[in-house]
C-alpha cells in the first residue's frame, strides 16, 4: 500500500527540552539543536528526528496503570542480543538519570526492560532476538 505521508518527527512534551534532548542524544547518538527556547531537535544517526517541546504545565505519564491509557507513547531501543548487553546499557541510562520501572524480575518482560527518562516518559531497552 502506498503511504499517504512520511513520518517527520516524534515530538515529546517535557519541562526542559534541551536537557531531555541531551539525555536521548547520550542514549541514541546525535547532537541536539535548540531551534527556539521551547523547541529542540535531535537528529539521530539513522536520520530519524526526535523533537522536544516545552510544556509549561507538563505532567508525566503514569506507568503502569490498569487502564493502560496513560502511557501516551514510549520508545524502544535495541540494546543487543544478550542480557549482558541490556545490563550494560541499563547501567549507562541509569547514570544519565533514567529510572527502572520494570526489570528482569518481571515474568512478562521477556525481551525488554522498562525505564522512565528524566521527564518521566517510559522507554524500553530491548534484547534483540
Amino acid at each position: 500500500m502506498a503511504s499517504i505521508a512520511r513520518l517527520r518527527n516524534v515530538v515529546i512534551d517535557c519541562p526542559d527540552p534541551l536537557a531531555l534532548a541531551e539525555f536521548y542524544a547520550a542514549v541514541a547518538g546525535g547532537s541536539p539543536t535548540a531551534e527556539k527556547d521551547d523547541w529542540v531537535v535531535l537528529k539521530l544517526p539513522d536520520g530519524l528526528r526526535l523533537c522536544f517541546q516545552r510544556a509549561e504545565e507538563y505532567t508525566p505519564p503514569q506507568w503502569p496503570r490498569a487502564d493502560r491509557d496513560s502511557q501516551q507513547f514510549h520508545l524502544d531501543f535495541d540494546a543487543g542480543p544478550t542480557w549482558e548487553d541490556v545490563d550494560a546499557a541499563e547501567k549507562k541510562v541509569l547514570a544519565l538519570g533514567a529510572r527502572l520501572l520494570r526489570g528482569e524480575e518481571d515474568p512478562e518482560a521477556e525481551d525488554f526492560r522498562v525505564y522512565a527518562d528524566p521527564a518521566g516518559h517510559p522507554f524500553c531497552l530491548c534484547r534483540i532476538d
